[in-house]
C-alpha cells in the first residue's frame, strides 16, 4: 500500500469562500434548534383499549386505531396510550392533527403485508410524487403530532413486500418517465398490478412534528420519511432495519429538521436528505430541503449521512455535528447526484465525526451511476473538520465534478485516516483545500542519505 501522507495545508486551485468560525457555526445551528417547535398536545389520554384494541398478536386492531384516531380528533386532539403487548394491524394507522401515539414500554405495532389492506394515497416515491400504497403509518396536511414512547413499530417487511424488490423495475420506470413527461398527477395511480413498496412512516406536508425514543424495525421501504414538511424533532429512536432500502430518515422538500441522539443500525442510509427527482423537483425549487442539524448519532449500516440522489429542488444549510459510528459503514459521508438532476448542495458543515472501517470515509460525485444529461447540478461550499477513521478499504476522499461544472470550494480541515488503500481521487474541481490532513502514517522528519546532508 502507497503511503500518501497529506500534511498542512494542501491547496487545489484558489482558495474557497470563507466557512465559518466554531462561534458562528454554533449560533446557526441554534438559531434552527430555536424555530423547530415541538407538537403541542391537548392533555386528554385515553388507551387504545377503550376502542376495542387487543395486544394478543392475533386480533386485527386496525379499527381500534381508527375509532381512536378519530375520538382524538372529535376531541381536538390528546394521546392515544399502547399498552404492552402485540397489536397486529393489518392496514395503516392514518393520523389526525394533535394527537400523540404513545407506545408503552413493550408494546409493539405489527403490520400485516396484505396490499389490498393499504388504500391508495397521494406519495412519493424516490422523488416523483404519485398515488400508492399508502406508508404504514401516514399524516397529510397536519399539525401536531407525534409518536413517542419506549414501545416497537414492526412493518414486516421481510416477507411478502421484500418479493416486490425484484419486481420493481417496471413501476419504477414508469414513474420516473411520469416525471419526466409532466403527466398529470390524477394519472400516476400505482395499485394492484404494480409493486412499489410503501413507506413505514410518512408525515406529508405537515408541521411540528416529534419521533422519540420508539424502536423501528423490519420496514417494508424507507422506515421515516418527511415530505413536504417542516418542525421536526427524531430524537433517541433506534432502528433495526436490514430490508431492501430500508433508510432510516428520509427529508424530502423538508425544513427546519432536527436529528439527534438516534441509534442507526439500517440496510440503507442512515439518514438521506433529498429533494425531488429531475424535471419535478425543479419545477419546486422555491421548497428546497434545508435548515438541518444532525448531531450525536450513532451511525451503522450501508452510508451514514447521505445528500441525494434525488436532490432537485436543492438542499442547503445542513450541519452535521458530533456523529460517530457504532459499526460498518461502506461511506461515511456520501453527496450524490447526476446530470439528470439540476438543483444544488451548498452550504454544508460536517464537524467532529468518528468512523471505524469503511470503504471511503467522503464520497461527493455529481455523476452517480453515470445517468442523465443536460441538467448538472451546483455542488459547493462544503466544509468538514475535525474527522477521523480508522480505515478506508477503498479511498479516503473522493470529489467528482464535470469540467462544465465543477465541485467547487470544499475545504477539509484536521481530518486523520490511519489507513487506506487509495487516498484522494479528485477530478474536475475548483478551490478544494486541504488543511490539516493526514492519510496514512503521518510524516516525521526527512531522512538523509547516509553520510551526505
Amino acid at each position: 500500500m502507497k503511503r500518501i501522507i497529506l500534511l498542512w495545508a494542501i491547496l487545489i486551485g484558489f482558495s474557497a469562500q470563507a466557512q465559518l468560525s466554531e462561534s458562528e457555526r454554533k449560533a446557526a445551528i441554534q438559531e434552527i434548534v430555536d424555530r423547530i417547535q415541538v407538537p403541542v398536545i391537548p392533555e386528554y389520554s385515553v388507551s387504545l383499549t377503550e376502542f376495542g384494541g387487543k395486544g394478543d398478536s392475533v386480533s386485527d386492531n386496525r379499527k381500534a386505531f381508527e375509532k381512536g384516531m378519530q375520538a382524538l380528533k372529535k376531541k381536538n386532539g390528546g394521546t392515544l396510550v399502547v399498552p404492552r403487548g402485540v397489536y397486529t394491524v393489518n392496514g395503516p394507522i392514518h393520523f389526525v392533527s394533535s394527537v400523540n401515539l404513545h407506545l408503552e414500554e413493550g408494546a409493539k405495532i405489527r403490520f400485516g403485508s396484505n396490499p389490498e389492506d393499504y388504500p391508495l394515497v397521494l406519495t412519493s416515491w424516490e422523488g416523483t410524487m404519485l398515488y400508492n400504497y399508502s406508508p404504514l403509518i401516514y399524516g397529510y396536511g397536519l399539525s401536531n403530532v407525534a409518536i413517542t414512547g419506549k414501545g416497537t413499530i414492526d412493518g414486516e417487511g421481510g416477507g411478502a413486500w421484500a418479493a416486490w424488490k425484484q419486481l420493481e423495475d417496471k413501476d419504477k420506470q414508469v414513474s420516473r418517465d411520469m416525471n419526466h413527461q409532466g403527466v398529470p398527477l390524477k394519472q400516476r395511480k400505482f395499485g394492484k398490478g404494480h409493486y412499489l413498496r410503501p413507506q413505514m412512516i410518512q408525515f406529508f406536508e405537515t408541521e411540528n412534528i416529534l419521533l422519540e425514543d420508539i424502536t423501528i424495525e423490519d420496514a417494508p421501504f424507507w422506515c421515516v420519511h418527511l415530505l413536504k414538511s417542516r418542525s421536526a424533532t427524531v430524537r433517541r429512536l433506534k432502528f433495526d432495519a436490514h430490508n431492501f432500502n430500508n433508510d432510516g430518515i428520509d427529508a424530502e422538500y423538508a425544513s427546519d429538521i432536527l436529528i439527534e441522539e438516534v441509534k442507526f443500525d439500517n440496510g440503507d442510509d442512515n439518514i438521506a436528505i433529498k429533494a425531488g427527482r429531475d424535471n419535478e423537483g425543479r419545477a419546486n425549487a422555491a421548497t428546497p430541503s434545508e435548515n438541518i442539524v444532525i448531531r450525536n448519532n450513532l451511525l451503522k449500516g450501508l452510508h451514514g449521512v447521505v445528500i441525494g440522489s434525488e436532490m432537485s429542488a436543492g438542499v442547503q444549510n445542513v450541519y452535521v455535528e458530533n456523529n460517530q459510528a457504532w459499526g460498518y459503514l461502506k461511506r461515511g459521508i456520501y453527496f450524490k447526484t447526476n446530470p439528470d438532476r439540476g438543483g444544488y448542495i451548498r452550504n454544508i458543515h460536517i464537524n467532529n465525526i468518528a468512523l471505524q472501517t469503511v470503504e471511503d470515509c467522503f464520497y461527493i460525485t455529481a455523476n452517480y451511476h453515470g445517468e442523465g444529461e443536460g441538467f448538472n447540478s451546483k455542488i459547493s461550499d462544503v466544509f468538514i473538520t475535525n474527522v477521523s477513521c480508522e480505515e478506508a478499504t477503498g479511498t479516503a476522499v473522493v470529489i467528482q465534478g464535470f469540467e462544465e461544472s465543477k465541485v467547487e470550494n470544499v475545504k477539509l480541515t484536521n481530518v486523520k485516516v490511519n489507513k487506506t488503500r487509495n487516498a484522494t481521487s479528485i477530478t474536475n474541481t475548483k478551490n478544494v483545500i486541504f488543511d490539516e490532513v493526514i492519510i496514512g502514517e503521518e510524516a516525521t522528519v526527512p531522512t538523509s542519505v547516509s553520510g551526505k546532508e
